[in-house]
């Protein structure tokens, strides 16, 4: 029964109906608050050039917020524990919205620094602790696997028809990129509103939600910094998230290189970024139950391998815009794909409990670190052969493309290093995962 003085709910005190809202709310704004921070990954040369700034300039200011939430990992676990998800969840969404609406303004450069590194702080600090916790709360113990599978899921769901929202924009808009992209942003801000207020109105106090004592353990993190397997995965995430992000780079290559028109293009990039999750999240978490991530992963790495370089080979023109946008999919599939399963290494690898939270905050500093250079390195690349028409040069994505490829291989190495550590040093493990494909 909820407690009557102080109105908490348990998942009992919950209807089905309502549990289900929670659950649905929790996973479309896990991928909606995020959608404006992310913009240039569908959205890119109708951004970059409403904003008027360089590729460089348009990579550091992404940076800026990549830096920032980087600093906001770890402190947003904490910060989950000791404040509740209703709170966490309405101030994240509706502080956020605030922010989008000063960016669908299209600011000037210095205004766009401090909104992003605003973000970092509304988006990761607030917001990111609250989708895996509200979802345990509203799941029974047992059924939370299938309930955050379902989660991302919902994820796919609402960014695929978020995207499909952007690319009717750029229909109606034609030339006018600036009121395209304004239009966009204005849009997301208020939803990312509406998300908050339903946040505040229906997300309850839960019972025991918050964590009054031990917020902060040293020890743990000690264990965790002690255990090869961490760190094994940390470098493997590192670099899959790297051709991850950078696959978005296909984008402007398909538009400015291969002739596909803008509207075309948007759509695969939504296809890519969200359409695909609901396939590959599921595709490679079942194919790694039998295999073993670290296998999964590397043998990804091969594929997306595989399919940039038959990408890079491609002639331009309308010839073959159907296999360049078919590539373009296959490449996020594998690169969504490898993504979901990078942190499954460390229940590969056996890591404990008692350290597996930070763990997992381990591997979110190393392993989101591409974020933090990666765009702004791209776009010097680009801008160093962009010429006076704007028109960027196909030598500098050929150059941006071979570093993925470089980044790929990386990524299955170090992947195939973790299988290689565990078969020497935890053979118990090996036997484990052995027997479990026997079976």
């Amino acid at each position: 029964m909820a407690n009557s003085t102080s109105n908490e709910k348990t998942y009992a005190d919950l209807s089905s109906g309502r549990r289900w809202f929670l659950l649905i709310l929790a996973s479309i704004g896990s991928s909606i608050i995020y959608a404006p921070a992310y913009l240039k990954a569908v959205f890119y040369d109708p951004l970059q050039q409403a904003l008027g700034v360089t590729n460089t300039e348009l990579g550091a200011v992404f940076g800026a917020y990549a830096i920032t939430a980087l600093i906001c990992y770890l402190p947003s676990g904490i910060l989950a524990d000791k404040i509740r998800m209703r709170t966490l969840s309405s101030v994240g969404f509706i502080s956020t919205a605030v922010l989008t609406f000063i960016y669908a303004m299209l600011p000037s450069l210095a205004v766009l620094y401090a909104v992003f590194i605003l973000m970092g702080v509304t988006t990761i600090l607030i917001w990111w602790g609250v989708r895996y916790k509200l979802v345990r709360l509203v799941s029974k113990e047992d059924e939370y696997p299938k309930r955050i599978g379902l989660s991302y899921g919902f994820y796919g769901i609402a960014g695929l028809l978020i995207g499909l929202v952007s690319t009717a924009i750029v229909a109606a808009v034609g030339e006018n990129l600036h009121l395209g992209v304004s239009i966009y942003l204005f849009f997301l801000s208020a939803v990312i509103l509406i998300l908050g207020i339903l946040s505040w109105l229906f997300i309850p106090k839960f019972a025991g939600e918050i964590k009054t004592e031990g917020g902060f353990s040293l020890g743990e993190f000690t264990a965790a910094f002690r255990d090869p397997v961490v760190w094994i995965a940390a470098v493997s995430l590192f670099f899959v998230y790297f051709f991850y992000t950078g696959v978005t780079y296909t984008t402007p290559y398909m538009t400015g290189v291969l002739g596909v028109s803008l509207a075309a293009a948007t759509i695969v990039a939504n296809i890519r970024n969200y359409g695909i999750t609901l396939l590959s999240g599921p595709i490679f978490g079942w194919i790694a139950n039998k295999f073993r991530p670290s296998v999964v992963i590397a043998a990804g790495s091969v594929v997306f391998i595989v399919a940039l370089l038959a990408m890079m080979m491609l002639p331009s023109g309308p010839a073959v815009m159907v296999i360049a946008c078919v590539l373009v999919v296959v490449l996020g599939f594998i690169a969504n794909g490898s993504f979901g399963v990078v942190s499954a290494q460390l229940t590969e690898g056996k890591v404990p409990l008692g350290h597996f939270g930070a763990a997992t905050g381990i591997l979110s500093i190393i392993g989101f670190l591409p974020d933090t250079f990666s765009s702004t390195w791209f776009g010097s690349i680009m801008d160093a052969q962009t010429d006076a028409a704007g028109t960027v040069a196909a030598g500098a994505y050929q150059e941006i493309f071979w570093i993925l490829i470089g980044s790929a291989v990386l990524a299955a190495l170090s992947s195939l290093a973790l299988w290689a550590y565990l078969r020497k040093a935890r053979p118990e493990v090996a036997a484990d995962a052995t027997a479990e494909v026997a079976a």
